[in-house]
């Protein structure tokens, strides 16, 4: 399901979570990370901003992710909009102004995305707790010197996918598939068994592969 309605729902759901989850939980909780929740993701600490497929919740304020703005949303959540300041140079790319109009069938394939990531991480790395980024808008975990996780799309690859990143790079054929490691799109894995098996041998392969010489 990789489609123009995909991509502007990815990129609308962006803006919003680093404009008005992440970016005002960071102003009062001092933390952008965000999580997966069922049907979309949230904020983890204070205010409790979420995202439910094609609404905003907030505070007992439920609101669509349609024919709106960013800054409206904001307004509604009671929040002051605003991406985190200060701590990295990408993101989203939104503006306060930006105009929202979220899929809601696009929204529950994105969601449905994050549950299988999240799921399969926890399978690989019981120790390790997934966290969303605003900043790529992926659901990744560190362990032993190797990023995991589940971009939603991005300018590498626009549909969603999952990938695994050593801080060495290893060579090999396994880490021929990305630019960052290995990679591998979401509809190729479509099952938690199928995806915390390619994490697992992202896992088995670094562990065995050779370091990359420059």
């Amino acid at each position: 399901m990789v489609d123009t309605d995909v991509t502007a729902t990815r990129q609308a759901l962006h803006g919003v979570a680093e404009l008005v989850v992440a970016g005002p939980q960071y102003r009062q909780s001092g933390t952008i990370r965000l999580r997966v929740i069922p049907g979309g993701f949230g904020s983890i600490a204070e205010p409790d901003v979420r995202v439910d497929g094609a609404y905003l919740v907030a505070g007992g304020v439920r609101v669509p992710l349609a024919n709106t703005t960013i800054a409206d949303l904001a307004t509604a959540a009671g929040v002051h909009v605003g991406a985190p300041a200060g701590l990295y140079d990408d993101g989203s790319g939104a503006d306060p102004g930006d105009e929202i109009d979220v899929d809601a069938n696009a929204a529950a394939y994105l969601a449905k995305c994050l549950a299988l990531g999240d799921a399969a991480l926890r399978r690989v790395e019981p120790a390790e707790t997934p966290v969303l980024w605003p900043e790529h808008f992926d659901l990744g975990i560190t362990a032993h010197e190797i990023n995991y996780g589940v971009s939603l799309g991005d300018s590498w690859l626009g549909e969603p996918y999952a990938y695994v990143a050593p801080w060495q790079p290893r060579s090999g054929e396994f880490w021929t598939t990305a630019p960052f490691g290995a990679a591998v799109p979401l509809r190729e894995r479509g099952d938690v068994d199928s995806l915390a098996a390619f994490f697992a041998e992202g896992s088995e392969r670094a562990r065995l592969d050779p370091v990359a010489t420059p």
